[in-house]
């Protein structure tokens, strides 16, 4: 009786694995009721009765024509009744863009072979040359410090170089003079601009990112193309695209500005067109925009657009149009001051404006589809924008401060020796290998031919959210010097407009909240999206065979996943396997995914069934299950990563913190589902085929921290390979430079150190200074002993000079030279 249990056990859990159909699972059900009554001595009647609960109704399941009169029919016309009414702006966010690593998530058995065959991201000769030359040369000529003191904007030859070197038409294509980067070169051209000034990074990414060059080349009519892509590779004109308004912010589908559709004049002749009126805010590059691109919604009260046809729709939806600033009524406000950031930014308006028709992006047949347009362009460019300039700041912020760790000394011992010091640096070395392993990994997909909507969501979200926590780390390990502002600060300005990166393109609580599941549950599902068009389908019998296949398919989904879920769960993990190309040190991460994404998919469909169309307001929920799809996505970068980098060992600590931390805040915010599931019974079940023996993945150790923390004050290629691809300035060029030139000469010093040990504690020469401004006294001592030679001299003179320089923090005159800049202001004006 025993085996014969165990037998439907197994058999069972096999069948659901495999997804075998209704007739495989009939057959085996039979052998196994033959079985029990031949071998087990079940009797007839319980033979009979087996019969009738489980094999007649599989049966019913295996003979389509019952199948969809007994089941598939009632399951649509209920399926139809509590169906959420979706808006169109809702559907077309939800159609918007392609999926691609974050269905194979979704799916409960990511195909691991898919992502590890994947060629790593690489620039091309013409690519690396540019990085080398021309954004170098970029970086010469701008500073956060100037930008933000002096200038409040780049300088007029910053931005003159800009324009000449193309640097606003990297995406555009060759034909129309532009760079045709690729998404890669253009993460790593922002990331680099990013490490040394934020005003030029935005600068330089607003125009290849969502804006009018994007919207054009995928929509624009061949004359619209002809005209302002040349022009907009040469910087001839800068663009800026204007969405946000007063009263739609990231309800941004509601925005009120509005174009009434009229007959108009336009160049001395009579036309179709818009009578616009508008009130935008936040606009990136709107103060110098020659061109701005318009989002407005469409009336058309006297059907004109229709030929008088009063049926039509008024409201035709939201709509993009290119329009002049120089055109008659454009208002181009004064600047905002987001944070002190002194990247062009501001309002822009005009009221009862009358624009031509043709001045749609894509001409009439685009009008009403703007929404869309704006869904699909911003699925590829969030990917890109933010991640890539966040990562960029925050490698500076790890630069910078685990040099300044390895280097200052207290209680007479480096900083970075101290366990609450690996605290912080381990926090920001291990965020800094994961944000750095999903950009690159995002950047990947859109150079694939990807337009990976809830990627993009979850990069933006996950990227900036850790740079937050990475920059507060640093500032609370560089203390007083982190909060003195000046040009000796490499950290102030990325810690005071951090919450840039937070609020823009989608603000984070929106995005993580409502976007990444919230799109993720219907766009990456295998079965959701397909069950709901079957469900809009008019055609009643192409709707039952469609929403038959799709339904069963989604029950067959459920049941692969519970029998994962459940063997990962008793086996601690072990089963499914980890893909045959996994390195040996890292299976055991592999199998974690793949435990996790089968989880998720239980959880997910559960989800859906319990909480129905209110799930999409049940935001904390929605948001936890985004983190779980995130957290999963966030370890499968940081394993692309190391197959990238040719599975360096010395990297191994990154990885192991960046996984560990993430596969821990998968678990917390799975068991945080299921503590406030309403179906209790449900979450009890759940929690005990999830975690059977408790919570299988821990934080970060301490000694983890420790190894983190080491490696980032290291010297060598893990390090550089940790904080490479940023600007990294010559002395003559930044004072910051004096930290890193210090933290080069530190195995030298300690060698020479040690060398005298002996004799300090003989008490023959006294111990090395730990203030370094007694360093040239001390050396001067040690060297009439004889005890160093004169190369080992200017290695301790060196060090103590950078060391002091990069200590040190700046100071102004009492007002700040603010009265010296109003004279000069004044003088300026005097003599216009």
């Amino acid at each position: 009786m025993f085996y014969w249990i165990a037998a439907l056990l197994i058999g069972a859990l096999a069948l659901m694995q495999l997804r075998l159909g209704a007739w495989v699972w009939l057959g085996a059900m039979l052998l196994w009721i033959a079985g029990g009554f031949r071998l087990a001595g079940i009797g007839a009647l319980a033979a009979i009765l087996l019969l009738l609960l489980l094999a007649i109704p599989t049966l019913i399941v295996a003979i389509r024509p019952l199948r969809y009169r007994l089941l598939s029919g009632p399951v649509l016309q209920m399926f139809r009744r509590i169906l959420p009414r979706m808006s169109q702006t809702e559907r077309d966010a939800i159609e918007a863009g392609t999926t691609w690593w974050d269905a194979e998530l979704f799916s409960g058995k990511p195909a691991w072979d898919k992502l590890l065959q994947l060629a790593p991201p690489a620039l091309t000769a013409e690519e690396q040359d540019f990085l080398d030359h021309e954004v170098e040369q970029l970086c010469g000529l701008v500073s956060d410090w100037d930008s933000t003191e002096i200038w409040q904007d780049l300088s007029p030859q910053a931005w003159q170089f800009v324009k000449d070197k193309g640097f606003l038409g990297m995406i555009i294509p060759k034909q129309y003079g532009g760079k045709e980067f690729s998404a890669y070169m253009h993460s790593q051209v922002i990331m680099k601009l990013s490490s040394h000034c934020s005003a030029a990074a935005i600068s330089v990414m607003v125009p290849n990112s969502l804006g009018p060059a994007e919207l054009l080349l995928q929509y624009g009519t061949e004359a619209q193309k002809d005209y302002f892509l040349p022009r907009l590779a040469a910087g001839e004109e800068i663009p800026c695209f204007a969405l946000t308004s007063p009263y739609a912010g990231s309800d941004a589908a509601a925005i009120p500005d509005v174009g009434i559709v009229c007959v108009g004049e336009y160049d001395g002749q009579e036309m179709l067109g818009f009578r616009l009126t508008w009130d935008k805010r936040y606009i990136t590059l709107g103060p110098v925009a020659t061109v701005l691109g318009l989002a407005f919604q469409v009336q058309d009260p006297d059907h004109l657009l229709a030929a008088g046809d009063s049926s039509a729709a008024v409201d035709l939806g939201i709509t993009c149009a290119l329009i002049p600033t120089s055109h008659p009524g454009v208002v181009t406000g004064r600047r905002h001051w987001p944070l002190n950031a002194v990247f062009q930014n501001g309002p822009t308006s005009g009221k009862d404006v009358f624009i031509p028709l043709d001045w749609v992006i894509g001409g009439r047949e685009r009008i009403g589809k703007g929404w869309r347009m704006l869904m699909e362009c911003l699925a590829a460019g969030r990917a890109i924008s933010l991640p890539s300039s966040t990562v960029g700041f925050s490698k500076l912020a790890v630069r910078g401060t685990s040099a300044y760790a390895a280097m200052r000394h207290q209680f007479r011992i480096p900083i970075g020796k101290f366990e609450g010091i690996h605290e912080m640096l381990a926090r920001m070395g291990g965020n800094l290998y994961l944000m750095d392993a999903v950009r690159r990994l995002s950047a990947l997909a859109v150079d694939a031919g990807e337009k990976p909507s809830v990627i993009s969501a979850i990069s933006k979200y996950h990227v900036t959210e850790r740079g937050r926590i990475l920059v507060n780390a640093g500032m609370d390990v560089l203390g007083g010097k982190g909060i003195c502002m000046g040009p000796n600060n490499f950290l102030a300005r990325s810690y005071q407009q951090m919450p840039i990166a937070i609020t823009v393109e989608g603000a984070n609580i929106l995005t993580r909240c409502l976007i990444i599941f919230g799109q993720g549950a219907i766009r990456c599902h295998p079965y959701v999206l397909k069950e709901m068009a079957a469900a809009g389908e008019a055609d009643q019998k192409k709707a039952l065979a469609d929403f038959d296949q799709a339904f069963f398919g989604h029950i067959g989904f459920v049941f692969a996943n519970f029998s994962r879920t459940l063997v990962a769960g008793l086996s601690g993990g072990s089963f499914p396997a980890a893909p045959s190309a996994a390195p040996a040190e890292l299976r055991h991460f592999y199998r974690a995914v793949n435990r996790m994404s089968a989880a998720f998919a239980l959880l997910s469909d559960k989800s859906m069934f319990v909480f129905g169309g209110s799930l999409k307001f049940r935001e904390r929920i929605s948001g936890r299950l985004g983190d779980i799809l995130s957290q999963l996505y966030l370890v499968s970068s940081v394993l692309k990563r190391y197959e990238d980098d040719g599975r360096p060992q010395e990297d191994l600590p990154y990885v192991h913190w960046a996984i560990q931390d993430a596969l821990h805040q998968a678990q917390e915010a799975y068991l945080g589902v299921l503590d406030n599931f309403p179906n209790r019974l449900l979450a009890v079940l759940l929690r005990a085929i999830v975690f059977p023996f408790g919570r299988p993945y821990d934080k970060p150790s301490d000694a983890l921290d420790s190894a983190v923390a080491k490696a980032m004050q290291t010297n060598g290629a893990s390090r550089d390979r940790l904080v490479g691809g940023i600007f990294m300035p010559s002395a003559e060029q930044s004072p910051q430079a004096f930290g890193e030139l210090a933290f080069q000469l530190i195995p030298q010093v300690n060698a020479i150190e040690a060398r005298l040990k002996l004799s300090f504690k003989a008490g023959s020469l006294a111990p090395m200074p730990q203030s370094l401004i007694e360093m040239p006294g001390w050396i001067a001592a040690v060297a009439a002993t004889g005890a160093i030679t004169e190369e080992e001299q200017q290695v301790l003179q060196d060090f103590a000079r950078y060391g002091d320089i990069s200590v040190q923090v700046d100071d102004f005159p009492q007002d700040f030279s603010r009265l010296e800049s109003m004279q000069a202001g004044s003088n300026h004006s005097s003599h216009r």
